[in-house]
């Protein structure tokens, strides 16, 4: 029997989980992962299955414990260590990538003032400075030039930046808002955050001693978002936002198969081995020689933008056409099935 934990956040994958379990006799029982006697309940399964979320500040404090602790004892787990300990954290993955010999754009990080300011003196601009978490474009800017880079140092050493922007938010909202992507509550709810930011970002606290910067690849319009879960993987284009070189989160996206160059799917089933992970999205742009460079990983994705999709590959690069179900796929992978 497979413990899905009981998330009333609409979403995450659990209700497309449940429902796959439901259609197909699997047999299953919801579970409260913050309950104090979680590891009693689970006595009776064979895994759990949590898709947890950066921005909930419950499952910040405690989700991977829980969840790698569960795998260690015997049991399966979804997401499993090699899936998800660099979840949402880029100075991670850095790391993780390089020492897999992974083709990643250029990504620098620094700990100690000096030595940024030495390099801010000697490298081009312009350049991409991240936070080490945060989704869809969140914490990402452009920097222009060295005068903006070491402000950007006095600060990361110094006070440090919050997990959470709220000028930036009010700005995304109202963009969504005017593109007829969200209501005018969510612009409104914004405003409030002014004053109220989200209790995540307390959780997580400023984030300082450090700085982190990638390469800037110029004329990319677009990134290309690949998925990979036991063996098959689907794909999206996403285009930037108008007069912006951010993709993720724009909500402009293209799901015709012609988009996809078939490079980025091979390249994302050979990284997938490496990474000896469950399930990844992979974040794609081309280098200025028309290769494909990695930007970053993530276990997790929002369901809704995935659901139009036309078809998946497998890993002889085999297309199949129409609708699929990769939240099943995930339940198999807990009960061993291709």
């Amino acid at each position: 029997m497979i413990a899905i934990h009981n998330n009333p956040s609409k979403v995450v994958f659990h209700y497309r989980w449940i429902d796959y379990c439901q259609k197909n006799n699997i047999p299953y029982k919801l579970v409260n992962c913050y309950d104090d006697n979680i590891i009693e309940q689970l006595q009776d399964c064979s895994g759990l299955m949590w898709h947890y979320h950066q921005a909930e500040p419950s499952d910040i404090v405690m989700a991977k414990s829980l969840l790698f602790s569960v795998e260690q004892s015997g049991k399966k787990v979804f997401p499993d260590f090699n899936t998800a300990w660099h979840f949402d954290d880029k100075v991670g993955q850095k790391y993780l990538l390089e020492a897999l010999g992974i083709d990643l754009v250029k990504t620098y990080v620094f700990y100690d003032e000096k030595t940024v300011l030495d390099w801010i003196q000697k490298t081009t601009f312009p350049k991409v400075f991240k936070l080490r978490g945060g989704a869809g474009s969140q914490n990402v800017q452009l920097v222009h030039n060295a005068s903006q880079a070491e402000k950007l140092t006095r600060k990361a050493f110094g006070k440090g930046f919050p997990a959470y922007d709220p000028w930036e938010s009010i700005q995304e909202r109202y963009r969504k808002w005017r593109l007829g992507k969200t209501n005018f509550f969510d612009v409104l709810k914004g405003f409030v955050r002014l004053v109220k930011p989200p209790r995540y970002a307390s959780v997580i606290g400023n984030e300082m001693n450090y700085l982190y910067f990638q390469e800037f690849l110029a004329n990319n319009d677009s990134d290309i978002r690949i998925v990979v879960v036991n063996g098959k993987a689907f794909a999206i284009k996403r285009m930037n936002r108008e007069n912006d070189f951010r993709a993720s989160g724009s909500g402009f996206i293209i799901y015709d198969k012609a988009a996809i160059d078939e490079r980025f799917v091979k390249v994302s089933f050979e990284y997938q081995r490496k990474l000896k992970a469950q399930c990844l999205a992979y974040d794609y742009v081309l280098d200025a020689n028309n290769q494909p460079l990695l930007i970053e990983i993530s276990y997790g994705f929002a369901n809704a933008g995935y659901d139009d999709c036309p078809g998946y590959w497998d890993e002889q690069l085999h297309w199949h056409e129409g609708t699929f179900n990769p939240y099943g796929w995930m339940v198999d992978l807990m009960l061993n099935k291709e």
